[in-house]
């Protein structure tokens, strides 16, 4: 396959814009053409530890196996880039081309449910750019568009969810760190390949089960809902974003 022949999602079941922003970061839809490349070659194997999927050999696998078998295809998913602006000369140029912009990692929706206005997001980022603003940013930019009114550019939806492997604390810290509410431990959540055991429940399946030999995982679910957003989540996350 060669994906410069794949086509942009139009199939999420919101509207979704060109770009959201803040001074330091973008994030745009995922075009094969253009960012498959550059997140494969900068994702290592430790970006995909916590996840039932992945990594990807190649720029084709990744297109194939995961966007267009699982993000493209679902009306309740969609993939954005994260572009860093800080690395550009003047990141406050605005005729800087976005192709010019570093791929800084990815993210989106997932789970979305447009009848009860709630959905789940994720976000992976490169390692060159753990620990920088990208992560918050990133999530940031997740929150304000799905939570803001309508009249403040968002979907105005009422629930935002964020589930990590028990195990991915560094996940975990920055959901709590963007105003997100631990809610459960769902235990036995996904199955986990057999070379992704260090991220595993560390539990021995019982006898007859089909997959035996694979470990699960279990799974930490936080969320922010409309009345966390208004009560103090979108303060928190503007200083975040805007600081």
């Amino acid at each position: 396959m060669n994906v410069s022949t794949v086509a942009k999602d139009d199939n999420f079941c919101f509207p979704i814009p060109h770009i959201l922003e803040t001074g330091k970061l973008e994030l745009v839809p995922f075009e094969p053409s253009l960012h498959a490349a550059d997140l494969i070659q900068g994702l290592d194997e430790s970006s995909w530890l916590h996840v039932p999927v992945g990594p990807y050999s190649s720029a084709d696998e990744f297109v194939e196996r995961f966007w267009n078998e699982r993000i493209r295809p679902n009306a309740g998913s969609y993939l954005f880039v994260a572009l860093d602006k800080s690395s550009c000369p003047n990141p406050s140029n605005v005729h800087i081309d976005p192709a010019d912009r570093p791929v800084a990692g990815m993210a989106g929706y997932v789970n979305t449910d447009a009848d009860n206005l709630c959905t789940e997001i994720f976000v992976f980022v490169l390692p060159r750019f753990r620990h920088t603003h990208v992560a918050s940013h990133t999530v940031g930019l997740l929150l304000r568009y799905a939570l803001n009114l309508p009249n403040e550019g968002g979907l105005c939806l009422r629930r935002v969810q964020w589930s990590a492997d028990v195990n991915n604390t560094a996940s975990v810290r920055l959901a709590t760190k963007m105003g997100m509410k631990m809610e459960s431990v769902r235990r036995w959540t996904a199955i986990v390949p057999m070379h992704k055991a260090g991220a595993s429940n560390a539990r021995i399946a019982r006898k007859g089960d089909p997959r035996r030999e694979c470990p699960g995982r279990d799974s930490v679910s936080l969320a922010i809902c409309w009345d966390d957003w208004e009560e103090e989540g979108k303060e928190l996350v503007e200083k975040i974003v805007e600081g």
